[in-house]
């Protein structure tokens, strides 16, 4: 099975295009896919910083891609966007699809350590995986200048995987992340699942636990929460998160926007600041 990247479809868009690619994952044990936007070009020779972004349950590389209007902002701005998919596909693990907050399209942006779900290490196909192919495959990408950001369960990994790695990312942002998945349902089952009964493993993947201990940030974190959203109270706990924040003094604009949901129409709202914060921060030396 083939690692290097095969596109499977293009389409132009605000001078760009969004392509997508199916490739073999070592990481996951399967085939995946992904899109890139890239946006025009200026020179043959013109290297574009990258912008990952996280998807939430039950989500495709493609949902993003369709729905959240990125393109016109990261093409005016130069910045490529890479979306991945959300959880490995096609193993046939028992289970794998019985819900929709576990399993497939629900990979939490975490290394299983659990026999039945091995194969279910999307932090390293994140952090080290992709990365490495897109540099290898695309010269027209600067891996290096990159940063990340997402939505819910994905707000949650762009926030998770940035703390555990400054020294990747330049910025971080988040439309509704899980901010505090040790205490919250969705949190609970897919880490007792993924990564047993000890908590200590569990708050490696909590942003409002690790925040303690990685907050030396450079740029500030951003985050955009719906006032109207039917999680907010009981699975998304933004306010848990701010409360972290402010004991190490690290940067935080939460920004609580009333009356919008949890929905691709509130992400589309408010895209265009997302990627102008990220744009910013990749223009930085």
């Amino acid at each position: 099975m083939d690692a290097k990247p095969t596109e499977i479809s293009s389409s132009k868009m605000f001078g760009g295009y969004n392509r997508r690619y199916r490739h073999y994952s070592p990481t996951l044990g399967c085939s995946m896919t992904f899109h890139i936007y890239f946006p025009p070009s200026p020179l043959p020779s013109h290297k574009f910083p990258v912008l990952y972004w996280l998807s939430g349950l039950t989500c495709s590389d493609e949902n993003f891609i369709i729905k959240a209007g990125a393109q016109r902002t990261a093409s005016s701005e130069g910045v490529a966007l890479i979306a991945p998919d959300t959880s490995p596909r096609g193993l046939n693990v028992e289970g794998e699809a019985d819900s929709w907050d576990f399993g497939v399209g629900a990979g939490f942006y975490l290394n299983a350590t659990q026999e039945k779900w091995k194969n279910w290490r999307m932090y390293d196909y994140v952090v080290k995986e992709l990365p490495k192919l897109l540099s290898e495959n695309f010269p027209q990408l600067n891996t290096s200048r990159a940063s990340i950001f997402g939505h819910s369960m994905g707000g949650h990994g762009a926030l998770t995987i940035y703390l555990k790695n400054l020294d990747k990312y330049k910025s971080v942002s988040a439309f509704s992340p899980i901010a505090n998945p040790i205490n919250c349902p969705w949190g609970q089952k897919a880490f007792t699942n993924y990564l047993g009964s000890n908590k200590a493993d569990w708050e490696e993947y909590d942003a409002t636990h690790l925040i303690s201990k990685f907050h030396d940030v450079s740029a500030t974190i951003l985050i955009d929460q719906g006032e109207d959203d039917e999680f907010l109270h009981g699975q998304l706990l933004p306010h848990k998160f701010e409360e972290a924040c402010r004991a190490v003094n690290a940067p935080l604009l939460l920004r609580l926007q009333p009356g919008y949901n949890h929905s691709y129409f509130f992400i589309a709202t408010f895209i265009e600041d997302h990627i102008r914060h990220h744009s910013q921060a990749l223009r930085l030396p």
